[in-house]
């Protein structure tokens, strides 16, 4: 007990570096944001910022389409991510539960598809999408990524985990796969559906290289390439716009993240303790 007792104090330093780490460049970010542009590049540095220059954000938003791009990212992000998470939750029930010829071998082979690195697979997209005549149309930013090999793993190890007692009384009581799937499987994985569903959106909203590839029109353009509109529009290197266009970025994903950081823990600990 002594020994845990002295130990507090060490971690508490701990939590508390790695919590600057963490969240510093965040704050650094956003107080820089609200600086008239000289501020930024005061040496001692201003940690808190004595004056606020709300015209920033104004400047970012209407030096480029950000409310366009703003809707195509939403659109993308929540579109996809919910078909994707469809997707993966119907595949990853069907190797959990189902028995059909050959699973355990298509299993390997789909294990084998999350060695195979995002870039290859660019221009075999770019390719289908274009002679199916998608370029530039919400089917062609949404469509390749609609099938996720780590979603339907962690799915689909999940389900393993499921009391068996449960899943055999719901056959009883007459529940077909799909009442089973969506009345007793889903619910009991609350945690780590939320954990996979932000893990998609973040991925998805921060996507950059598919989305500048697959639409050649400003009307298509996701907020990542917003940001290489701004940093090019202002040629006076203006970086309080460029921050403020940073934090119009990120703090969406940043709010997501908060309110949905209880499902996140419990989904991440989940199987941990009994």
């Amino acid at each position: 007990m002594r020994r845990n007792r002295a130990a507090r104090p060490v971690q508490y330093v701990l939590l508390v570096l790695v919590a600057v780490l963490a969240f510093g460049p965040v704050y650094w970010l956003i107080s820089s944001a609200l600086k008239p542009g000289q501020d930024i590049y005061r040496y001692p540095p201003e940690w808190i910022p004595t004056r606020l220059r709300w015209q920033n954000f104004a400047d970012a938003w209407n030096a480029v389409p950000f409310g366009h791009f703003f809707v195509n990212s939403s659109v993308v992000a929540v579109a996809g991510t919910a078909l994707e998470l469809l997707f993966a939750v119907l595949c990853a029930y069907g190797f959990a539960f189902l028995a059909f010829p050959r699973k355990r071998l298509l299993f390997l082979v789909l294990l084998g598809a999350m060695m195979v690195p995002g870039n290859v697979t660019l221009l075999p997209n770019f390719l289908t999408i274009a002679s199916l005549g998608w370029v530039n149309t919400w089917a062609g930013l949404i469509a390749p990524g609609l099938g996720s090999v780590f979603a339907t793993f962690l799915l689909r190890q999940h389900f393993l985990t499921l009391p068996k007692e449960i899943l055999e009384a719901a056959r009883v009581d007459g529940a077909g796969h799909l009442r089973t799937l969506f009345t007793v499987v889903l619910p009991l994985s609350r945690p780590i559906l939320v954990t996979v569903a932000l893990v998609t959106i973040v991925t998805k909203w921060n996507d950059f290289i598919w989305p500048l590839i697959v639409t050649n029109s400003d009307s298509m353009r996701t907020l990542p390439i917003g940001l290489l509109y701004l940093n090019n529009v202002e040629t006076s290197q203006n970086w309080g716009a460029i921050l403020a266009g940073t934090v119009i970025v990120v703090l969406p994903i940043l709010v997501v993240f908060l309110l949905a950081q209880r499902h996140i823990i419990a989904g991440l600990t989940q199987g941990a303790t009994k």
